[in-house]
């Protein structure tokens, strides 16, 4: 594939500032923010960078390629999309642009229980191939349901979530009336009246809803009545005895995401999960935590024979890629990235995202001489 972006957005940090231009405030302020001081926001990506790569430029070298193998399936780039929450509030049908464009590029994408399309129709638009992040329910019979649902769907890994015990503390959320029960401010107003862009897309495509939970919702939910179906349906806590009917009645490869620690990488191999994505939301959980690459350096080491080890937070380009790949991970995500591609050039940053990337790490491995994504752990100074 001819890999083409739009040189007048060649990073992500362009993407993002674009983004912010396009989109109301109490928007951005929702997709950029993390939680608390953002100490662990910033933190993130601070440390990436800290890592350093060695270039080996008298090496017979010939060429590089991208490609990874994950779960028995080779994808073109060893980085994939995050599960993202309410990400048609952001940019009206993100979530099938950025399916549709994952699938193009043959990387995974990871729909989330609370975005704003259904398993359905993802699972439609990438041919069965969009994994399935799940907020576990509080009730047997939709924990159950959703997860048949990805099964009929043909999703082939499931990415159960334990790092959303509690909703974080985000002030800016607070502010802008987006915590749950979300209300809509007239400062809130005032800002969609300046992003016409944005409100002719979302007039278009209809107000974002939770997709997925609209067979397991009653009819006529005001906004108060939806922040109490939300508290009572979904239950972030998890622990062996309520993983252990997942692992049951999943088939396929099931991945646990948010871990932090070596205690809970310890479980993950104990209760049968094939990897783990080692994860700090973000930043958008626990100011006072680790950055994902410090987590990931303990984790790997230990535990890189037994699972599947990857990552997300605080990656932002092809070089933090490899940084992460260096440290261990054997495939990174990315949520933010994808998200400011979207606000920023509509139906066409899913593509332009992903192609900059790619072209951003094959960059980094050639100069690196270093021909697979799964050598660059013998270029860490």
């Amino acid at each position: 594939m001819a890999l083409q972006f739009n040189y007048k957005y060649p990073s992500v940090d362009d993407l993002r500032i674009r983004a912010k231009s396009r989109i109301p405030r109490f928007a951005f302020e929702y997709l950029d923010g993390g939680c608390n001081e953002d100490v662990n926001l910033y933190r993130n990506t601070a440390d990436i960078r800290e890592i350093q790569l060695e270039p080996r430029y008298l090496k017979n070298y010939k060429d590089s390629t991208t490609q990874v193998s994950l779960f028995g399936k080779t994808y073109d780039a060893p980085f994939g999309i995050a599960p993202v929450g309410l990400q048609g509030l952001m940019w009206p049908n993100s979530p099938e642009i950025l399916a549709k464009a994952a699938f193009k590029h043959n990387i995974p994408f990871i729909l989330s229980t609370v975005t704003t399309s259904n398993i359905e129709r993802i699972s439609e638009l990438t041919e069965g191939n969009a994994w399935f992040q799940l907020y576990n329910p509080s009730e047997d019979h939709i924990r159950k349901d959703i997860i048949n649902r990805a099964a009929i769907a043909g999703c082939p890994v499931l990415v159960l979530l334990c790092d959303v015990p509690t909703f974080g503390y985000r002030p800016r959320d607070f502010r802008n009336g987006l915590a749950l029960p979300p209300k809509m401010t007239l400062r809130n107003i005032l800002q969609i009246l300046g992003k016409p862009g944005w409100a002719i897309e979302t007039l278009k495509h209809g107000q974002p809803n939770f997709e997925n939970l609209v067979p397991y919702m009653p009819e006529g939910l005001d906004l108060q009545q939806l922040g109490k179906f939300m508290d009572q349906t979904f239950s972030g806590r998890l622990n062996a005895e309520r993983i252990k009917p997942i692992r049951d009645q999943w088939k396929g490869k099931l991945v646990l995401k948010g871990v932090a620690s070596e205690a809970d990488a310890a479980m993950a191999v104990e209760l049968g999960f094939d990897g783990i994505i080692v994860s700090n939301h973000g930043g958008r959980q626990l100011d006072a935590g680790e950055s994902s690459i410090a987590s990931l350096s303990t984790i790997a080491e230990k535990y890189k024979n037994q699972l599947e080890i990857m990552m997300d937070s605080g990656l932002r380009s092809g070089p933090d890629i490899a940084r992460a790949l260096a440290k261990g991970a054997k495939f990174t995500f990315m949520g933010r990235s994808f998200m400011y591609g979207v606000a920023a050039m509509g139906n066409q940053g899913g593509d332009h995202t992903i192609s900059m990337l790619k072209v951003q790490l094959k960059q980094v491995l050639d100069q690196l001489c270093c021909e697979s994504p799964e050598d660059l752990p013998a270029h860490l100074i």
